[in-house]
């Protein structure tokens, strides 16, 4: 199963730089990495990155970020993944920009 991190310009240019990272200013508050499955993505865009453009949206396999991946519910109750480890960009299947579109964010051919 893919699981989806969405990052600022920013974010993605340091993760891609070093080579590894501890998330957003959000995940370091949290003390973990925030990912959304394929059904929440398009909310968690909505919810914590509206009208934001510069964008990026990297996808991961779950089953290998290994057992620091923990399944922990959220809004709504729903589970989402969250990662208690660094995340390494060897780890990343790929990155795709999440362009802002009509004041929505238009996600990738690639993540269906």
């Amino acid at each position: 199963m893919l699981i989806y991190k969405i990052f600022r310009d920013d974010e993605w240019r340091a993760f891609e730089g070093a080579g590894h990272t501890e998330g957003a200013p959000v995940d370091l508050a949290d003390g973990f990495i925030h990912f959304s499955t394929a059904t929440q993505a398009a909310e968690t865009a909505a919810k914590h990155f509206a009208g934001a453009e510069g964008l990026w949206l990297l996808a991961f396999e779950a089953d290998a970020l290994g057992e620091a991946l923990k399944w922990e519910p959220s809004r709504g109750g729903a589970l989402f993944p969250h990662l208690y480890r660094s995340l390494r960009l060897d780890e990343m299947l790929w990155a795709e920009p999440l362009p802002l579109v009509e004041g929505a964010h238009r996600f990738p051919a690639a993540m269906v």
